[in-house]
């Protein structure tokens, strides 16, 4: 967390999938164009982070990141877990690292989860615990993901009912803390700790939190378009050779939309002890159409979640120059 004395002015800037948060970025702060100070972007997308996977999580590309400089972007290989205390961590360093060389920091994505912690702070759960996570894992090994799941089920259903069977460091993180403090993950929210009393956020901060919106049939118009296009692109290719470098939906990356729906269960680990066998899709229609139906329903939960964060204020999304412009105005009072 930066010291209070910085009171590092950010922008945060948030919308559903296929909103146009890049896009409208880039106009908003066009070199020769735009009358703001120079700014720098710091990822809150959660898939964002992983190497190799480019088409289907929407990355800016090399061009559009070299006019508009991007953090947390391919900083882990997508075997390696990235949680949300490792973004508030590391986008904390990032803003410092850009308010002191005089650049404004832009906080922009659609990991609701990432961005709320972040302007709230990170929750009061317990740290891990390195005793009970060996523990844990080598119960894991010899008793099955099913079976610890029965566990969390009865003093966590809460978590249980959102975290997937083969979501390893979720699953063990929910137990690690039921048996470290006898209270469910569930119940712990973001502390808030130190925020001010009208929500704008941590010590250390100032926020201007804008939120994008659309109309729900142009949102889903524009997921539907965005899924053809990432196909057009190559976006089968880039999960085979994601597959074929050894990587399954086992991974944290390839539990992503856009890479989990070229896989299907070929056969199940041996005794239930090892990990199942998937297999390849070819049938890249369904799988477009399974894409986008994921997507769809995904951009519906993020509008339920964005709604929990305070002191939004909300933008309806048109076209790219008039929506700059309307954000330009408040960003320029808030500066």
């Amino acid at each position: 967390m930066p010291n209070n004395a910085l009171s590092i002015p950010v922008l945060i800037l948030f919308g559903p999938t296929a909103s146009g948060k890049t896009g409208l970025l880039l106009r908003l702060f066009e070199p020769g164009v735009s009358s703001l100070c120079a700014a720098e972007v710091v990822s809150a997308d959660s898939m964002q982070v992983y190497r190799g996977m480019d088409i289907g999580t929407a990355k800016p590309t090399i061009e559009e990141r070299a006019a508009l400089p991007h953090h947390l972007i391919d900083i882990h290989d997508p075997h390696e877990q990235f949680n949300v205390g490792d973004f508030v961590r590391r986008a904390d360093a990032a803003c410092v690292d850009i308010a002191r060389r005089g650049r404004l920091a832009v906080v922009s994505g659609g990991a609701g989860f990432y961005l709320k912690n972040f302007i709230l702070g990170l929750s009061e759960a317990p740290p891990s615990d390195g005793t009970i996570r060996l523990r844990l894992k080598q119960e894991l090994r010899e008793r099955g993901a099913a079976v610890l799941m029965e566990e969390l089920a009865l003093g966590d259903p809460v978590s249980a009912g959102r975290i997937h069977l083969n979501d390893e460091y979720r699953l063990l993180r929910a137990l690690e803390v039921l048996r470290l403090c006898g209270r469910p993950l569930s119940s712990f929210q973001a502390s808030g700790a130190g925020t001010d009393t009208d929500g704008s956020g941590r010590p250390g901060y100032r926020f201007l939190i804008i939120g994008l919106s659309r109309p729900r049939e142009e949102l889903y118009r524009r997921i539907n378009l965005r899924c053809a296009a990432m196909f057009r692109e190559g976006l089968p290719g880039e999960v085979r050779r994601l597959y074929e470098a050894g990587y399954t939906p086992l991974d944290p990356g390839l539990r992503a939309i856009g890479y989990r729906e070229f896989f299907v269960e070929a056969a199940e680990g041996k005794n239930g002890k090892e990990p199942p066998v998937f297999r390849f899709l070819e049938d890249f229609a369904g799988v477009e159409a399974l894409v986008a139906r994921n997507s769809r329903r995904y951009a519906k939960r993020q509008a339920v979640f964005f709604a929990s964060i305070p002191g939004v204020q909300w933008v309806e999304a048109g076209g790219e120059a008039e929506t700059a412009e309307r954000i330009r105005g408040a960003l320029e009072r808030f500066l």
